[in-house]
């Protein structure tokens, strides 16, 4: 496929991935030059992942999330929502999708540009240093091409028809759940097992993502406080639970809430005094770091570690290399072992002080005193992004750490404990509020990472058809990162065989996969335009898990071709 052409964003610079694009995808490298996304693979893989195309919930790449890194960047948006005139021939998603996502970008003072060239929502900063074309780019294709609402809906028969070959294909396994759906009435159109609870892997964080937005709104930021300490010469750190929290400006994620930043704060606070100790709080969570449903090489796979309210840069111990690899298709990364510490003691070297110096806590209780220095009074705070951009990436980009934190959120929205359970149980009575079958969902982690999570694939096509039809404005934000088939995401190396191309650019979905377990749901546009939600999850999958994501495309590239009347 020939990376289409976008005309260039003029003064305010490129945008990032989110929004809902529903025009041909900006112009970009081709995807050789691109790597691809990796999601957890599971155990069963044997050792450390690499940079092939195993599934094990990728990180956040270092330039996602806006110009420059700036968490108040623009935000991309589909152009016709913008007032701009689209290129033909191409279709729209349905208009109600754009202008909810434009209010809730505009809810949390986001700035709305048309979307920018895909190289700089991959890894744009403010500058652009490419050079000049030396000759005229081809004529736009279209990419994520939208859908005619007054198109002719499919029919429950016509999508059987289509459908009942495939989900029985022996590379799936043999417990193949699916729901197909109208994206527009909500109709079922195809139900095998759709009320079934299934191993979702990394779809679990659809769930995630509406939730938080749903118990916390998308402008939410997340704060780290610093507080002066029992004694004199303490300072205590308070853990907020951002993961993306900066050492300084060298984070893994731009735009991040900084230490530095902080410890500027509590030397102006302190007239210019400096600590002699820092204590770290992180009794904001509680309950084990680790869920026990997830896989053993997990903690040392390079794709998960132990969750805590305070830790920098998602838990990565070399930062530098991790973008280095990031850069070059290998999204695993070494973990440390004690993120709280880890994060503790590097807002203590900008203080000068020792690791020695650093211990854990809890902040005392502020009294009757306002005189900064006073036990408990607050010497600085900081904030993270958005949480419309916490979402995006943790969508787009897979990553496990902003999804437990995120999920953690909600279970702090809803006052219960800030641990696994708690949010396992905040997110159910959350999916409940919004009208969802809670019935069919049980989480024990917020990232999919857990193989005792189960949600039915029915729960996910009504989760996909609610946060699109503008009852929620808030929940559209989970559009923003959805990957694209054949172009971005986990997706970007997918839909490319015989079988399996008619999805090419009309296919956005989030994938999942666990050794044994493959899953995919998102949005497809049929040939006749009608815009239709899809979940398929599959939990017995035979052998390795190539052919099982060659199985599933062929299901939703079927859709995309099929009028199935």
């Amino acid at each position: 496929m020939v990376p289409p052409v976008f005309p260039a964003t003029g003064p305010a610079g490129p945008a990032p991935t989110s929004g809902i694009p529903t025009s041909p995808a900006p112009a970009g490298p081709s995807r050789e030059q691109r790597p691809a996304v990796q999601e957890y693979a599971g155990a069963a893989l044997g050792g450390p992942p690499t940079a092939g195309p195993t599934d094990r919930t990728a990180p956040a790449g270092p330039d996602r999330l806006g110009v420059g890194g700036s968490p108040d960047g623009p935000v991309s948006a589909p152009p016709d929502a913008a007032g701009l005139t689209a290129p033909a021939p191409r279709r729209r998603l349905p208009v109600v999708l754009a202008v909810v996502l434009l209010l809730v970008l505009a809810g949390v003072g986001v700035a709305v540009v048309r979307p920018g060239p895909v190289a700089d929502w991959l890894g744009g900063g403010a500058e652009d240093t490419r050079a000049e074309p030396a000759a005229p780019e081809p004529p736009p294709s279209a990419v994520l091409a939208g859908a005619d609402p007054n198109a002719a809906e499919p029919t429950p028969d016509g999508v059987r028809a289509a459908l009942d070959p495939l989900v029985r294909a022996a590379a799936l396994g043999d417990r193949v759940n699916v729901s197909v759906a109208d994206a527009v009435t909500g109709q079922s159109l195809f139900g095998r097992g759709a009320d079934d609870g299934t191993v979702p892997a990394s779809v679990t964080k659809l769930v995630t993502g509406v939730t938080v937005l749903a118990a916390r709104g998308p402008g939410y930021r997340i704060p780290t406080r610093a507080v002066a300490g029992a004694n004199p010469g303490e300072v205590v750190i308070v853990g907020g639970g951002d993961p993306t929290l900066a050492v300084d400006k060298n984070g893994f994620y731009p735009g991040a809430a900084r230490l530095d930043d902080l410890a500027r704060q509590v030397e102006q606070a302190l007239g210019g005094a400096k600590p002699t100790k820092v204590i770290i709080d992180g009794s904001l969570y509680s309950g084990p770091g680790l869920e026990p449903g997830w896989d053993e090489d997990i903690p040392t796979g390079g794709y998960g570690s132990p969750i805590t309210a305070l830790m920098t840069d998602g838990a990565r111990r070399d930062v530098a290399q991790a973008k280095r690899d990031h850069e070059a298709g290998n999204h695993a990364a070494v973990r440390v072992s004690e993120p709280d510490l880890t994060a503790g003691r590097a807002f203590a070297r900008l203080f000068g002080l020792p690791n020695s110096a650093v211990s854990r806590g809890t902040a005392p209780v502020a009294g009757g005193d306002a005189t900064a220095g006073a036990p408990g009074s607050e010497l600085g705070k900081v904030e993270s992004m958005p949480l419309v951009r916490l979402v995006d990436v943790m969508i787009t980009d897979s990553d496990n750490i902003i999804a437990e934190a995120l999920a953690r959120q909600v279970a702090l929205a809803r006052d219960k404990p800030g641990s696994f359970v708690g949010a396992g149980a905040a997110m159910d009575e959350v999916a409940g509020e919004l009208g969802l079958p809670a019935d069919e969902l049980s989480l024990a982690d917020g990232s999919g990472l857990s193989r005792t999570n189960r949600i039915s694939p029915s729960l996910l096509t009504d989760l996909i058809t609610l946060a699109g039809n503008g009852s929620r404005p808030e929940l559209a934000a989970i559009f923003g990162g959805l990957p694209v088939a054949a172009w971005s995401g986990t997706l970007g190396d997918r839909y490319e065989t015989a079988g399996t191309e008619a999805g090419a650019g009309v296919v956005r979905a989030k994938t999942g996969t666990l050794s044994s377990v493959n899953a995919i749901a998102g949005l497809v546009t049929t040939k006749d335009g009608r815009l239709l939600t899809f979940a398929v999850l599959t939990d017995r999958v035979p052998g390795g898990s190539d052919s099982a994501r060659v199985a599933l495309d062929r299901i939703a590239a079927t859709l995309a071709s099929c009028g199935c009347r």
